[in-house]
C-alpha cells in the first residue's frame, strides 16, 4: 500500500486478532461499539423483525494514531450493500448459493474485479483501479476472463439414480 491505512471495524472481538494477524501495529484501527436497546414489550410485538433501538456509540483506539474524526463503518455498511444488491447470493430467501466454499470464493473474486476494474463509478468517473493508479485503461469482462488460467475438465462422478422403495 502506498499510504497508512486507517481501519474501523465493529465491537465484534474476533477483529482484533484477525487485524493483527494480517496488518500487525503497522495499521490505525480503532473500533466503532454501537450500544442498542431494549424495546418495550408494547413495541417489540409491532416491530418484532425490527432492531433495537440505538441508544448510543463508543469509539475505541486499539493500535496506532488513527483520526477518530473518519471512525465510522459507514463505508463499509455501504459497500456490503452494494454486494448485497449486485450479488443475489447474499439476499435473504434466494437458492442462487454455492454448495462448494470454493465456488462461493470464486464469485466473490469475479465481483470484487468487475467492481473495481470494469465498472466505472459516478462519483469517481474512472474505475476504483484507474483512480488509485493501479490500471490505466478500462477493463472489459474478456479481459478478466483472460486472466483465468485453462485447466483440463475435471470428471465427473458417476450419477446413480436413487431408488425409492
Amino acid at each position: 500500500m502506498a499510504n497508512r491505512i486507517q481501519l474501523t471495524t465493529d465491537g465484534h472481538k474476533a477483529y482484533l486478532d484477525a487485524v493483527e494477524d494480517a496488518f500487525g501495529a503497522d495499521i490505525d484501527f480503532a473500533q466503532l461499539v454501537k450500544m442498542y436497546g431494549t424495546l418495550s414489550q408494547q413495541k417489540h410485538d409491532s416491530r418484532r423483525y425490527s432492531p433495537a433501538e440505538f441508544t448510543g456509540s463508543e469509539k475505541h483506539v486499539k493500535s496506532g494514531n488513527p483520526d477518530m474524526r473518519k471512525v465510522s463503518t459507514s463505508y463499509v455498511e455501504r459497500q456490503n450493500l452494494t454486494m448485497r444488491m449486485h450479488m443475489r447470493r447474499f439476499t435473504r430467501l434466494t437458492n442462487s448459493f454455492s454448495k462448494k466454499l470454493e465456488n462461493h470464493m470464486h464469485a466473490i473474486s469475479l465481483y470484487f474485479m468487475f467492481y473495481n476494474f470494469v465498472k466505472i463509478h459516478k462519483s469517481l468517473k474512472v474505475t476504483p483501479a484507474m483512480a488509485a493508479g493501479i490500471s490505466k485503461t478500462l477493463w472489459e469482462i474478456s479481459d478478466i476472463v483472460a486472466l483465468i488460467p485453462e485447466e483440463a475438465p475435471k470428471k465427473r462422478g458417476s450419477y446413480k439414480k436413487k431408488i425409492i422403495n
